[in-house]
């Protein structure tokens, strides 16, 4: 087992007592409401375009609109699904848009205690871009390409995809390609710089290292997909969350509904939104250009794309980031469900993994 894997089930073991703890207790300061409201709600997201309904919705108001007056809205943002995943088992998030591997790592190491998915958020938007002279799989041998975090969504892509190749890379960074875990902003400044031959990344990195750095397109994983779509993330909550504050996480759902549809139907106003949001994060704003490179290559949708889940536990099964895992019961939907039919929208389904 990985240090990193290691100190992920120490962080669950804490937080299952944590839990059992504050529900002794009466709750914690998220319980500051009454009636199924909580007085903050705490939501992580990443600072990438694949999360563009997170970035929207922070940046033009619209989650606090939803939440309203009495329920303070505290945002947070992370490199990767790990430390996402992390942050909400120790409590310190209520709420997080996240990538379907992390989720289905949370799931299965807190033996489906720890969170649910309420909603999908964006399909597509990832894959990996190499050097010139880099061809085909063989020309990877020897290689160093980077992924945003081990066991994060595009990490356990890139392992299955080599494997499905007959190429082979450990944990350590080692075998027939060196996978070398990076922030995605370093990731674009060591490529510059010479010292990582590619990268399996989200958007925006994807277009910014085509169109600011010269690499290409060696794999489009909506490619790899029936359809072309795929889950790339998702919004889950904790589930003690959704079972003390259901009225919260209805709110929450107003607001994604909301910022979904702004960037379906405004894109150009959403994509000025992201990129001031990024900036604000970042210190600097994207290339106008990246940003609208990387929009046409993403679906933003509420529907949690389900079918794909499975298949996403299977790749991290098959390089051994997962032990296999039941995932019936880790879509929570009604919520969703009841905001769409009000509004007059078509529902969604979490297929056979329904509760």
């Amino acid at each position: 087992m990985s240090s990193r894997r290691y100190r992920l089930v120490a962080v669950i073991a804490a937080f299952v007592l944590a839990a059992g703890a504050l529900t002794a207790c009466g709750g914690g300061d998220d319980a500051a409401g009454s009636g199924g409201e909580a007085g903050t709600l705490r939501l992580g997201y990443f600072p990438n375009i694949t999360h563009a309904p997170a970035l929207v919705g922070v940046q033009n108001g619209i989650f606090a609109e939803k939440l309203g007056a009495d329920v303070k809205l505290e945002p947070t943002t992370f490199n990767a699904g790990p430390e996402a995943i992390e942050a909400l088992f120790s409590g310190a998030i209520d709420a997080t848009y996240i990538g379907p591997n992390p989720a289905i790592n949370g799931w299965a190491k807190s033996e489906g205690t720890a969170l649910r998915i309420i909603a999908g958020s964006t399909s597509g938007g990832a894959g990996l871009v190499v050097r010139d002279g880099i061809n085909a799989p063989a020309d990877l041998k020897g290689k160093k390409i980077a992924t945003p975090q081990l066991g994060n969504t595009q990490d356990v892509a890139l392992r299955a995809w080599l494997k499905t190749n007959g190429l082979n890379a450990d944990q350590q960074g080692g075998g027939d390609v060196s996978i070398l875990p990076t922030a995605n902003s370093d990731t674009v400044t060591s490529f510059a710089a010479g010292d990582l031959d590619g990268a399996w990344v989200p958007e925006p990195f994807f277009s910014t290292l085509i169109n600011k750095h010269g690499a290409k397109v060696l794999v489009d994983e909506k490619d790899l997909w029936p359809g072309g779509q795929f889950v790339t993330t998702h919004l889950i909550v904790r589930a003690e969350f959704l079972e003390e504050h259901p009225d919260t996480v209805k709110k929450l759902l107003d607001g994604h509904i909301a910022a979904v549809d702004y960037v379906n139907a405004s894109p150009a106003e959403a994509q000025t939104a992201a990129n001031a949001h990024l900036e604000s994060l970042n210190g600097k704003k994207l290339d106008p250009a990246i940003i609208e490179a990387a929009w046409k290559n993403l679906t933003y949708t509420v529907d949690p794309v389900a079918t794909s889940l499975q298949a996403s536990a299977q790749h991290a099964q098959d390089v051994g980031l997962l032990d296999p895992v039941d995932l019936k019961g880790i879509y929570a939907l009604d919520l969703l469900n009841e905001k769409l039919r009000a509004l007059g929208k078509p529902e969604v389904s979490a297929g056979e993994l329904a509760p």
